[in-house]
């Protein structure tokens, strides 16, 4: 089971992988990182990323429901598993790491639209999501 660093160094053997992080979403702090940053600053992109992250997660529109058309106790405590965002030469890919206890961590690949495989960048994130052990 990879920990943060192993985890990023696999990420970026994705082709495309320009940079990734592995960030907590109610801080905004950068747990990890590697690779280049979008705007030149690591920090500055987690605080961003978190923000998006967290927007997204604390929406009731995109609760788990269950046939009741109510909030499933099963639901995992992020219902969103990622979020891809789509620039003009690049993806960006916050995927979000279940933990067992307050899960508010997310791993965030920026790749490259030409050279990368958002597919295949997708499966091996959610991957490395449900292996990553953070310690």
């Amino acid at each position: 089971m990879p920990g943060i660093d192993e985890c990023l160094l696999e990420v970026m053997r994705l082709p495309g992988a320009r940079g990734a992080s592995v960030v907590d979403w109610t801080s905004g702090l950068a747990l990890g990182t590697i690779g280049d940053s979008p705007n030149g600053d690591h920090e500055a992109t987690a605080a961003e990323t978190a923000e998006v992250a967290r927007m997204t997660a604390e929406q009731p529109a995109f609760a788990h429901l269950g046939a009741e058309g109510e909030r499933s106790a099963e639901a995992p405590s992020t219902p969103v598993e990622d979020i891809i965002v789509t620039t003009h030469d690049g993806y960006h890919m916050l995927r979000f790491v279940e933990t067992a206890f307050d899960s508010s961590v997310f791993l965030h690949l920026w790749l490259d639209r030409s050279a990368g495989n958002l597919a295949l960048a997708r499966m091996r994130l959610g991957e490395l999501a449900e292996r990553l052990v953070l310690a």
